[in-house]
């Protein structure tokens, strides 16, 4: 789907950051708040934008929610659902992550979180939902035990869940990034979001983002820059720029204690050191490596991740 490349990643694209959540839960379905309550604290916290993704089971009669209401000067929605049909390799539902559905978007055969007999698979639902407008994601990985056969056959998705706030909280199961290392040393170009997946029913809400540069706050606008790739994911750092030479990676960021690149199979490296607000991080071991991606982390721990760069 999506390449990033140095010259249209989301520190050179026109326009401003601003702060969302893609991954969010109501009382539509298992959340504990109101959908405007639950619009009410992301907008209370300073996020920019909410995608409000309730489980679109019959169980909630497939609820895509209606956040229009609760936009106003300052602060938008994109409407989305969580996804579902199956089953994975392990018998298990898949939960997709789709933002920027339409509001007719149709049913799949999912009554409750169980897979049934004769329904859409997850790559055919994931594929509806890109031909239907949407950004769609690989949801949790790790907390689904996904394989690597599995998040291969999800070929219409734009991007991996990297990072899951509540399966970090509720379950330490938050991460994603070996699966979509994989696919990206396969020549998958995708991109990578972190996500609260927020419930509210314990605290997996405020600790994971995305930072999407876009020239306005509006659902359109967003989500086309989802799709170019013109963002990166944060705990609470800030990556200001990257710059990829032939021998080195420049970072500006705000103060982070380590700055580390990856790439294809072994190539990392770090830079480590004091209120660092610029590194240079060298390429040696990177000669084998088609792409690369950044990550920062400060002295709390809590880390910032580009998104991959295709060299």
């Amino acid at each position: 789907m999506t390449t990033t490349s140095p010259a249209t990643d989301a520190f050179t694209a026109p326009g401003r950051f601003w702060r969302g959540n893609l991954h969010t839960h109501s009382t539509l379905s298992d959340g504990v708040l109101e959908p405007e309550e639950v619009c009410r604290r992301y907008r209370a916290e300073g996020y920019d934008f909410l995608a409000l993704t309730d489980h679109f089971i019959g169980l909630f009669n497939y609820p895509i929610a209606d956040t229009k209401p609760f936009r106003e000067a300052g602060f938008t929605t994109i409407l989305g659902a969580e996804l579902h049909s199956g089953p994975t390799s392990n018998g298990s539902l898949w939960h997709i992550l789709a933002v920027g559905l339409p509001e007719d978007f149709a049913p799949a055969n999912a009554p409750n979180f169980f897979p049934v007999e004769g329904a859409e698979t997850g790559p055919e639902i994931a594929k509806r939902a890109v031909d239907a407008g949407a950004f769609v994601a690989i949801a949790h990985p790790q907390w689904s035990g996904l394989t690597l056969a599995d998040a291969r056959s999800i070929e219409a998705a734009h991007a991996v869940e990297i990072y899951n706030h509540g399966c970090a909280e509720g379950c330490d199961r938050p991460d994603g990034f070996a699966i979509a290392d994989l696919l990206l040393s396969e020549g998958r170009s995708l991109t990578m979001v972190a996500t609260d997946d927020a419930h509210f029913s314990e605290p997996d809400h405020f600790g994971g983002w995305v930072m999407v540069k876009a020239e306005e706050n509006t659902p359109e606008a967003l989500l086309a820059a989802l799709k170019a790739g013109h963002f990166y994911s944060s705990q609470g750092p800030e990556i200001r720029g990257v710059s990829i030479g032939e021998k080195a990676v420049e970072v500006d960021c705000s103060s982070v204690r380590s700055v580390i690149v990856q790439g294809h199979g072994q190539a990392a490296t770090a830079v480590h050191g004091q209120s660092l607000t610029r590194a240079r991080v060298p390429l040696d071991r990177f000669a084998k490596s088609k792409w690369l991606r950044v990550t920062v982390i400060d002295h709390a721990g809590r880390r910032a991740w580009s998104n991959p760069y295709w060299r």
